[in-house]
């Protein structure tokens, strides 16, 4: 089992977290490649600047809130906990569905196409979820279920994986140049499949509707996450037939 502290280093009242560093590089990587993205799409540093800032900030507070709601037994015990965000504790759907709930507004009232700066942000956020696993890790989170034969799945190390899988193939999807939108969709169809599949079926969360185990496997049905991935995968399949569609239609008219 790793031991390793949760904090980096500490300066006076000043804590440094393994957590809050691999979330900030995250970011950083994630807004690199959306900044120089949205360049080559013809939009100015100010637009792209303050629509990171939108995104990013709600992205954090959707993350936390519905992190805090799916663990509700604990946090009830503890309101203060809410806040500490610098310990760790955030949904990945939950910051998706945050940024894009605080970027629309913003670039409705600036014209600006959600598909195209959407494909934008899938590098970052692969690369987001390949590191900040290893910080799970580290802070002894998101732990995975225990077999019959006493072994403990690294279900970090699994979703870290994903991460590196979910970025090779918006890596190739890219070199294909394929209609705005359908990276970004790609993305939450193979996230949503593989994580519910793969990490969140050997990770220890809480189990609903008649959830059951097979101890000798160390594999649990079915988590809140289990019972979502269906909407995910169908919304991001149909989503991506839809730029697909919506592509070929706008080339044939351009033919005629």
């Amino acid at each position: 089992m790793l031991s390793i502290s949760p904090v980096l280093f500490e300066i006076g009242p000043f804590t440094v977290r393994w957590y809050g560093l691999f979330m900030a590089v995250s970011v950083g990587v994630g807004f690199f490649c959306f900044l120089k993205g949205g360049r080559s799409l013809g939009y100015d540093d100010d637009f792209l600047y303050n629509l990171a800032f939108f995104v990013v900030l709600s992205g954090i507070v959707g993350a936390r809130a519905v992190y805090v709601m799916t663990n509700w037994d604990v946090y009830a015990k503890e309101p203060g906990m809410i806040w500490r965000i610098d310990l760790g504790g955030l949904s990945f759907h939950g910051a998706v569905i945050g940024g894009i709930l605080g970027a629309l507004p913003y670039m409705r009232r600036h014209g600006a196409s959600f598909s195209a700066l959407a494909d934008y942000a899938v590098p970052g956020l692969a690369v987001g979820i390949f590191i900040v696993r290893w910080a799970n890790l580290i802070n002894q989170e998101a732990m995975g279920r225990i077999t019959s034969h006493g072994f403990r799945h690294p279900t970090q190390i699994y979703g870290s994986a994903i991460g590196a899988v979910l970025f090779f193939i918006d890596l190739n999807l890219a070199q294909r140049h394929p209609p705005s939108g359908y990276r970004f969709w790609s993305f939450v169809f193979y996230y949503s499949l593989l994580r519910g599949l793969v990490e969140e079926t050997f990770r220890a969360n809480p189990l609903y509707v008649g959830g059951w185990v097979m101890p000798q496997l160390g594999a649990g049905f079915f988590t809140l996450t289990h019972l979502l991935t269906p909407f995910f995968v169908a919304l991001a399949w149909w989503m991506r037939r839809r730029t697909l569609t919506k592509n070929s239609q706008a080339e044939a008219m351009h033919r005629k």
